[in-house]
């Protein structure tokens, strides 16, 4: 990022223990779910911009705002526990730290977990950047009975510290007004006599830093931090580099334990020194101990289960009825079908003359736009299929499930949803952290695929992304499926729910086998359920919604183009004919089935409505027959582990790389073929 006019590089270190006045960048940095994020927003409004750190798939936010009567670049980094990094996003949030010129540093503090605060205050003291630390969620801390002397600490770490509620902007304007006279802390912690002299003797090895101080640094090079030797190689000759590495191994050599473990257990100390002198605790209040209790419940593995089932039901109530069903109706037939395509066809034929490019455009007069290959308004019309699919489809859907999402997450429950099914995931490789974007899945795959970076390493990130586009059904899809389920046998249904819940364990657990890498330790923050502010969840829910609409909706659009030129083409009709004697010979299934699964890759539900018409009649007329029950499973198992949409199809190479994205559809389609064939021979001799 190019630092704005007037904020100087320091090359002398001892400038860092000056005021920084002249700074304009502001970076937060904080534990996750500290409120860090409300703060952000608080300080720079809707302006903001999100996009991938370089080189990674980690997104940083930035904003802008007006502090002491000037204009700040602000930037969020990813919650982090550590300035030496154990996950992408802590390497991230290091990086930002290391490469960004004259900041000013904003630590966010859960106040009711000071301890973990200040462990992370204490790395940011011995970098000697400046900083202020603002103790956020002090009302909660309150209720428990905690009781933080601010001046105390303030005196201790030489920073200014300021109590702040951020969803109620409590604190907000001392902090404003602080921000610019933000200055390095005196606070050091001490360490043991031998990592003090290989402090001593790395410190003089290493480059000067304009922000980072020869300490901090050395403290990240005898505990091991190769992430940073693509920073030091250049700047650190060979000969200096081997000299490092040798007083590291020196210095390992003492202990039984690693140096990073041994580095952070004599911080904590030093933390939790400071900790004791500055807090004493009280008796908590009753509305605290109700929430805390309640709290409990939702991970207990008796009293969890109801709470679970009681937010998966009004969930589903609210974004799979609601949205999925009343707003998607409303929007595609009466909004779209009967008024948006009927307008622009009749705009296009009063402004362009008949002739052949107002045919091109909306297909021949007097033929249902459904019947046509017009470019604008016909099958694959970009505004009869694309923009009603991405705006009347979709966006209700995601909408929907995005204020839902906005306040489990907001609540403090999505972090207790991940604690109780973490054992199931693990038999697939993955850990309780997976539940989000498999949750969000259900509401529309391609945004999840986006959502799986909060997986911590690369395998885990592609195990989510394989099994959302194979098993995971969005909501659009689901409501058809459940429609069909409702007209089969309640064998037909368990058949259909075993198959794919078994699949899903199945590449799961094979997959963490196959796909190289490591996976990671789960280790999550639970914050205290609260109730959630609706101005925040508004906040988070017009950003995500902000999101479909610049990275998702475009997808759409060129999905539908794609499909408009093999219309042209004849394309389509030669990949129904080649995949007919596949859907007939060995799924057993009508040869119209082979139109539906076609479709299907610009819409999942669209091949399941294909399929939905055609067994329809027999469903309500109540004569399914034994081959009709089979048929229809063999079909639904098909179609919801075919390739995904083309839109999500795009999302995965777009997140996960061009080779990555292709392995994956060469893998779904036989494979989903494979199984609809597997279950239907099966079916047939055990049904």
């Amino acid at each position: 990022m190019t630092p704005p006019a007037g904020a100087a590089a320091r090359a002398d270190p001892l400038e860092r223990k000056r005021t920084v006045s002249a700074a304009r960048t502001l970076v937060l940095v904080g534990n996750p779910n500290v409120g860090k994020s409300v703060l952000f927003g608080a300080l720079t409004g809707t302006y903001v911009t999100v996009s991938n750190y370089p080189g990674t798939t980690v997104e940083v936010t930035r904003g802008s705002a007006t502090i002491a009567g000037e204009g700040w670049h602000v930037l969020d980094t990813p919650g982090t526990n550590n300035l030496l990094p154990m996950s992408e996003d802590e390497q991230v949030t290091r990086d930002i730290l290391l490469k960004e010129e004259g900041y000013v540093v904003l630590q966010v503090c859960d106040a009711k977990n000071l301890r973990r605060g200040l462990l992370l205050a204490a790395q940011l003291a011995e970098a000697e950047v400046p900083f202020a630390l603002a103790l956020n969620m002090a009302d909660e801390a309150a209720g428990r009975g905690i009781r933080i002397d601010n001046e105390a600490l303030s005196g201790e770490l030489g920073v200014d510290v300021v109590p702040t509620v951020a969803v109620q902007r409590t604190g907000l304007p001392v902090l404003v007004e602080r921000l610019p006279h933000a200055r390095a802390s005196r606070f050091r912690p001490r360490y043991d006599d031998a990592v003090e002299a290989a402090i001593a003797e790395v410190e003089p090895l290493l480059p000067a830093h304009p922000r980072l101080a020869r300490r901090a640094l050395a403290l990240m090079v005898l505990a091991g931090d190769d992430s940073l030797r693509p920073w030091l190689a250049p700047q650190v000759s060979p000969s200096d580099l081997e000299r490092m590495e040798e007083v590291r191994r020196r210095l390992a050599a003492r202990y039984p334990e690693s140096l990073r473990f041994v580095v952070a257990r004599q911080r904590l100390a030093s933390a939790d020194a400071l900790h004791d002198r500055v807090v004493t605790r009280g008796a908590a209040n009753a509305g605290s101990s109700f929430a805390r209790r309640l709290g409990a419940w939702s991970t207990a593995p008796l009293a969890g289960i109801p709470i679970l089932l009681l937010v998966l039901f009004v969930a589903y109530e609210f974004v799979g009825v609601l949205g999925a069903k009343v707003a998607v109706d409303f929007l595609e037939n009466t909004v779209f079908y009967d008024h948006v395509v009927p307008w622009t066809e009749g705009l296009i034929r009063f402004l362009v003359p008949a002739g052949p490019v107002q045919s091109f455009l909306v297909g021949p007069p007097g033929q249902s736009f459904r019947q046509t290959s017009g470019f604008l308004a016909g099958r694959y019309g970009l505004i009869s299929m694309g923009l009603s699919y991405g705006m009347a489809i979709v966006l209700p859907i995601v909408a929907t499930f995005f204020v839902a999402f906005s306040v489990l997450e907001d609540s403090g429950y999505l972090p207790r949803l991940a604690v109780m099914v973490n054992r199931i995931f693990k038999s697939m490789g993955l850990n309780g952290k997976a539940v989000l974007p498999m949750v969000l899945g259900l509401g529309c795959d391609t945004m999840a695929t986006m959502t799986a970076r909060i997986m911590e390493t690369r395998k885990e990130r592609v195990i989510v992304t394989l099994l959302l586009a194979l098993g995971v059904p969005c909501s659009a899809q689901l409501a058809v499926i459940f429609a069909m389920l409702a007209g089969v046998s309640p064998r037909a249904a368990l058949w259909f729910g075993g198959a794919i819940l078994l699949v899903l364990f199945l590449v799961g657990w094979l997959a963490s086998r196959v796909i190289p890498g490591r996976g990671s330790d789960f280790v999550l923050e639970l914050p205290p359920l609260r109730v959630p502010q609706m101005g925040n969840v508004a906040v988070k829910t017009l950003a995500r919604i902000e999101w479909y609409l610049r990275e998702a909706l475009p997808l759409f659009i060129l999905g539908t183009l794609l499909l408009w030129v093999l219309d042209a083409v004849r394309g389509i009709s030669l990949l129904e004919r080649a995949a007919a004697p596949v859907v007939v010979g060995l799924l057993d299934l009508p040869p119209s089935a082979a139109t539906a699964f076609i479709l299907g890759f610009l819409r999942r539900d669209y091949a399941a409505a294909g399929l939905f018409q055609h067994f329809e009649p027999f469903m309500k007329a109540g004569t399914m027959t034994r081959d009709m029950n089979i048929q229809v499973t063999v079909a639904l198992v098909t179609v919801t582990l075919f390739i995904p949409c083309i839109a999500n199809f795009f999302m995965i190479l777009k997140e996960r790389g061009w080779r990555t994205g292709l392995a994956i559809g060469a893998f779904i389609m036989p494979f989903s073929v494979a199984v609809g064939a597997a279950v239907n021979v099966l079916m047939r001799q055990f049904y």
